[in-house]
């Protein structure tokens, strides 16, 4: 049997990537670096082996899986091309899988992992589904009718996916170090439409998707009575949200889900739309978003010593608000506290003013470190730049979280795409060496 190597199987696409094709009855392996990532638990879970990176993990009969991050000079496929070692693309690979299957690619600026979790689990209910989650959780099913999948738009590397249908959820500027501006973004997304097969499900609310072109047609879902799928009477407690789905001006049915904010009833609300185009019943539909449990990182919550931590992955100051708005429905009475570690110099530098009036939502803010990435290590701005834009905001470090205790019984939002839990962690252990004091 051929071996599937994963040359940076930690990856975000990586590690699901690995989990379906090891679920599917593939020889896995992969390798990356040994820092621990939360995208690796479910690897370990199923018993495959990673590997530190090292050039003599590749051997000729090896198919290699390259991720994303690392360049073709890398020792490991060097080293195949060497041997003459069959190497893949992360997005390649993904692109030829999902040809299998009815597909569902996801895509977005924000909101593309909730609402690949939640489609997944929805259809789950339907139809036997496989499904890669940007959030590491992967699940290959070899008797799978629907493969549901996030589909990045950084590189342009969702060109490589030709999907039965795609979900839309919004067009913003995101990814600086390579998108030139909001124009580029819209010419991919463009490109992207071109390549789905049956329909796009796109948000109608977001001014950009409006003037989405596409060989096939275009079904638009939101809050405006202009929308194919509209939701209405939206009623927000501490619950969850409830409201009614009015498709093309007719009643359709109404929905309860145990989420908190606008980005979620508009997450749901593409979700239902794809479903009704498959004819899934609204029983059905119901039933699978009334027990969904959410995605890892996603306003992930803990309650420790009476103080609510919420875990999330927001880094643009879009998901910023999200979040914070999500956690004024959900906690209308407590204060607020953002404890926020910006990601990547670039995008740091360029929504400065942004990651500030974002983060003025909270009570009160605490700023971390500016966190790099492996295209992206180091930058001219530091922390401070961001401080001296946010009133009374303070720098947090990892070895010191005390200055959190100052807040009695409030909600701590951890928020970042670096590794900002180690924050979370640091306080967790504060909050129980307290308690045992």
């Amino acid at each position: 049997m051929t071996v599937l190597h994963f040359t940076g199987i930690k990856g975000s696409g990586m590690s699901p990537l690995a989990q379906i094709m090891h679920d599917m009855g593939e020889h896995v392996q992969g390798s990356d670096i040994e820092k621990h990532f939360f995208t690796e638990d479910r690897l370990r879970e199923r018993g495959i082996t990673i590997l530190p990176f090292d050039e003599n993990n590749i051997q000729e009969n090896m198919t290699i899986i390259a991720g994303n991050a690392f360049n073709d000079e890398h020792p490991e496929l060097v080293k195949a091309r060497e041997l003459g070692a069959t190497i893949i693309r992360y997005h390649d690979f993904l692109g030829d899988l999902m040809k299998q299957y009815v597909s569902v690619a996801i895509t977005g600026a924000h909101g593309k992992t909730s609402t690949t979790g939640l489609m997944a689990h929805v259809l789950d209910g339907y139809k036997p589904v496989s499904y890669l989650i940007g959030d590491g959780t992967g699940f290959g099913k070899e008797n799978s009718h629907y493969f549901v999948a996030e589909a990045c738009e950084y590189r342009r590397h969702f060109l490589a996916y030709h999907p039965d249908y795609a979900i839309m959820t919004n067009i913003d500027f995101d990814h600086p170090d390579y998108f030139t501006g909001i124009d580029d973004v819209f010419k991919a997304f463009e490109e992207m439409a071109q390549q789905v097969k049956k329909c796009i499900i796109a948000c109608g609310d977001d001014e950009h998707l409006q003037r989405i072109q596409a060989p096939v047609p275009v079904v638009y879902y939101g809050f405006g009575p202009e929308n194919d799928f509209q939701a209405r009477n939206v009623v927000k407690d501490t619950e969850g949200t409830t409201f009614d789905v009015v498709i093309r001006n007719e009643f359709f049915h109404t929905f309860n889900i145990p989420m908190f904010g606008d980005h979620a009833v508009l997450n749901a609300l593409g979700v239902i739309s794809l479903c009704h185009y498959e004819n899934i019943p609204a029983d059905i539909i119901q039933q699978q978003l009334s027990n969904y449990g959410g995605v890892k990182r996603r306003f992930t919550q803990t309650e420790l010593g009476g103080n609510i931590l919420i875990d999330d992955y927001a880094h643009h100051p879009t998901e910023i608000r999200a979040t914070l708005q999500s956690a004024r429905q959900k906690f209308p009475n407590r204060e607020l506290i953002a404890i926020f570690q910006p990601h990547t110099f670039t995008r740091t530098q360029t929504f400065l003013q942004e990651f500030a009036d974002s983060l003025s939502g909270a009570d009160h803010v605490y700023l971390c470190d500016i966190f790099g990435s492996a295209r992206e290590k180091a930058g001219t701005l530091t922390i401070q730049d961001l401080v001296e834009k946010i009133e009374g905001s303070n720098v947090l470090q990892a070895d010191d979280v005390s200055p959190l205790l100052s807040h009695e019984q409030g909600v701590y939002l951890f928020m970042g795409a670096g590794d900002v839990t180690k924050f979370q962690e640091a306080f967790e252990k504060l909050i129980t060496s307290q308690e045992t004091v």
